[in-house]
C-alpha cells in the first residue's frame, strides 16, 4: 500500500536535508517482547521493538552494559532520523559529546513507528491503543531483556522523545544517570497542541475512503490536510518570512517542501501516533525527577510556545534541571530545532561532563 504522509519528525523540520540511510558501524536488531500488556488492558502475544545501535557495549563482570545512551525520536519518526548530518555529524564523532568510541548509542523505533509493531502491519484499527506509558514500558523491556542494559548514562529525547524522557524520570527515576529532554512541556497535551493533533485525526476519520481504517486506497485528501497542519505546526515563522518575503516565493517553497515530505506514512499509523500522547501528564510528579537534566526548548516552537509560563513553574520544581530557551532567529528551525545539534551540543557536552 502506498504511504502518503511524512513522519511528523521530518515534517517538523521540512527544510532539513534527507537523512543518510546508514552511519558507519550501525547495527540493527529486533527485541521480541512476549505477552505485552498495554495500559488499556489489551494484549499482544508478541510485540516487536526494532532498534539501531552505534558503538560497542562495555560490560561489567555481571554482563551488564555500562556505557549505554538511548536517544528517542519524535512522533512519526524512527531511530534512524538521528543519522541526519545536522545531528550525527555534530555528536557521534571523535571528541564529540556522544563519541561512539566511548558510548553505546541505542536508537529505538518506538511502538507504532518504523520497524516496530504498528497498526499497518495488519491489525489496522484493532491494534492496541498504545500511549506513552506503553512506549516507555516497551523501551524498558527492550533494554533489560534484549540488550542487557540496566543503567543508562543518558536519555536524550526530542519532541515525543522529550516527553518520554519526563516519563522515564518519574517511572524509573534511577535508570538513567542524566536526562536531556528537548522540545516539549511537562504538562497534559491540551489547548492548541491537542487541537491540531485531533484536527488531523478527525480529517482522516471523516474521509469516506478511510472506511473505519479498512481502506483499499489510502485516503489521500485527508492525509493532505493532516500533512498541511503538521507543516504549519513545525514551521519557524521568522525564517520563513526572512527567506521567502514575497507571495510567489512562499508558495513556491511551500510546494517544494510539501513534495519532499508527503507520501511516507500510513493513515492508521498517523492516527495512533498523534493520539498516543492523550494520557501524558507528568506535571503532578515532577519532584520525582532527581537526576541532572538539560531541558531545552526554542522560542519559535509553535507546539510549545514559551509565553505559557509553564517552563518557569516547572523549572522551580526541578532543582536538578537546567532549562535553556533558544532564542528565535532566522537560523533556528521552529519545533525542529531539537535535531539541529549546533544549537545545543556545547550544553550537552557540559551535562555529560558532570
Amino acid at each position: 500500500m502506498r504511504k502518503l504522509l511524512a513522519p511528523l519528525a521530518l515534517l517538523l523540520a521540512s527544510a532539513t536535508p534527507a537523512h543518510a540511510q546508514t552511519v558507519e558501524g550501525a547495527a540493527e536488531g529486533d527485541a521480541i517482547l512476549k505477552d505485552f500488556t498495554f495500559a488499556t488492558g489489551e494484549k499482544l502475544p508478541e510485540l516487536k521493538m526494532h532498534y539501531t545501535t552505534l558503538g560497542t557495549p562495555q560490560r561489567d563482570k555481571k554482563g551488564n552494559v555500562t556505557n549505554a545512551v538511548m536517544i528517542l525520536h519524535g512522533t512519526g519518526g524512527t531511530g534512524k532520523q538521528f543519522f541526519q548530518p545536522q545531528f550525527a555529524n555534530e555528536l557521534f564523532g571523535p571528541g564529540q559529546p556522544l563519541d561512539t568510541r566511548k558510548y553505546y548509542i541505542i536508537l529505538p523505533d518506538n511502538i507504532g513507528h518504523g520497524g516496530s509493531s504498528k497498526p499497518s502491519d495488519g491489525m489496522r484499527m484493532t491494534f492496541p491503543k498504545y500511549d506513552y506509558d506503553d512506549m516507555v514500558g516497551a523501551q524498558y523491556r527492550m533494554l533489560t531483556e534484549k540488550l542487557g542494559v540496566h543503567k543508562l548514562k543518558l536519555i536524550l529525547g526530542t519532541s515525543m522523545g522529550c516527553m518520554h524522557a519526563f516519563v522515564w524520570g518519574q517511572t524509573h527515576p534511577d535508570f538513567a544517570e542524566k536526562l536531556a529532554p528537548f522540545a516539549c512541556l511537562p504538562v497534559e497535551i491540551a489547548g492548541q497542541n491537542r487541537m491540531w493533533r485531533t484536527l488531523s485525526i478527525d480529517a482522516i476519520k471523516a474521509d469516506p475512503l478511510w472506511n473505519g481504517g479498512n481502506y483499499i486506497n489510502p485516503p489521500a485528501s485527508s492525509l493532505r490536510t493532516a500533512a498541511s497542519l503538521t507543516m504549519i505546526a513545525g514551521a519557524n515563522p521568522y525564517a520563513l518570512q526572512a527567506q521567502y518575503p514575497t507571495r510567489a516565493a512562499a508558495e513556491k517553497y511551500k510546494d517544494e517542501a510539501f513534495a519532499r515530505t508527503y507520501g511516507r506514512n500510513d493513515a492508521n499509523d498517523v492516527i495512533y501516533q498523534l493520539d498516543s500522547s492523550r494520557t501524558y501528564n507528568p506535571w503532578p510528579n515532577l519532584e520525582k525527577i532527581k537526576v541532572p537534566m538539560l531541558w531545552i526548548n526554542s522560542a519559535d516552537d509553535f507546539i510549545n510556545p514559551p509565553a505559557y509560563g509553564i517552563t518557569e513553574k516547572a523549572a522551580a520544581r526541578l532543582p536538578t534541571a537546567k532549562f535553556i530557551l533558544i532564542a528565535a532567529s532566522p537560523e533556528t528551525k521552529g519545533h525542529g530545532t531539537h535535531t539541529w545539534a549546533k544549537f545545543w551540543k556545547d550544553d550537552l557536552a557540559k551535562l555529560m561532563a558532570q
